[in-house]
């Protein structure tokens, strides 16, 4: 039975964006999620919600459970995503308090595991790692959000220096994050149409003078714009596209997977 058809995975603060929400205690093939998973009603559908870092921001980037966070959801029949998150400005068509739906994404962690797949030659379909139908949905809530750009995800929690920034930028990336990967492409493996909603916080350190990056202003510019946030995440919501027959789910049509797939 389908709980929830969409899902919100982002920052505790969202907990307020649900009506008459419930929580699911929802065990997993691979631990414990992030948190239980809140369900309740956003724009007349029913959405669950996760915060990536849990209830209280106990786990950092690298050590967020995201192959539980990814099954719990598929579990509970979600199957669009929609993630909010903050990143840092690597070039000067981006400034703070920038919206942005990201087309590419650049994977530069380390330390993570990336893939449901532990056994046999399943390799996903990944050159446009967005769902294009929910991205569209988020890019057109509201004129100011910018469409495109290339998100550079690195392993955190550490910011990184002036030289790596600079290089990132020189490479033609335009934001960077700490959680987008392998977020993204566990929602593909399981069949769940994903894109983020990424606001930008801060000009990374190799992009501007100054003492660089500061986890306070990042966190306080994030709250400022909260509200902001969730009045476009309930606009996409209630204009999400069904996903019946979306590429997200249809790339594993005739294959044997050789991973769990709940309600495949």
């Amino acid at each position: 039975m389908t709980v929830a058809d969409i899902a919100v995975i982002g920052g505790t603060g969202f907990y307020s964006f649900l009506d008459n929400p419930t929580e699911h205690v929802v065990p997993t093939p691979y631990g414990d999620p992030s948190a239980p998973i809140a369900v309740g009603t956003v724009a007349g559908r029913r959405v669950a919600f996760v915060p990536r870092h849990g209830r209280h921001h106990e786990h950092p980037p690298h050590a967020i459970n995201y192959r539980a966070n990814a099954w719990a959801l598929r579990s509970l029949g979600v199957r669009q995503v929609l993630a909010p998150c903050a990143v840092g400005g690597l070039r000067d068509s981006v400034a703070p308090g920038d919206l942005v739906v990201p087309d590419q994404l650049v994977d530069r962690t380390v330390r993570r595991v990336g893939s449901f797949v532990e056994t046999g030659a399943i390799h996903l379909p990944f050159a446009d790692p967005y769902c294009p139908g929910v991205a569209h949905t988020l890019a057109g809530a509201d004129p100011s959000v910018h469409a495109g750009g290339t998100m550079v995800v690195i392993e955190g929690p550490r910011f990184s220096t002036r030289a790596e920034s600079r290089d990132y930028a020189a490479r033609g990336w335009d934001l960077i994050n700490m959680t987008g990967a392998p977020e993204a492409a566990l929602a593909r493996e399981l069949g769940m149409c994903y894109a983020p909603l990424a606001l930008v916080t801060d000009l990374d350190a190799g992009a501007e003078t100054g003492e660089g990056v500061d986890q306070d202003e990042v966190f306080a510019l994030f709250r400022a714009n909260l509200g902001r946030l969730t009045g476009l995440l309930e606009h996409a919501i209630a204009h999400l596209p069904d996903p019946q027959g979306c590429t997200c789910s249809t790339w594993a049509d005739g294959l044997e997977l050789t991973y769990d797939v709940p309600g495949r």
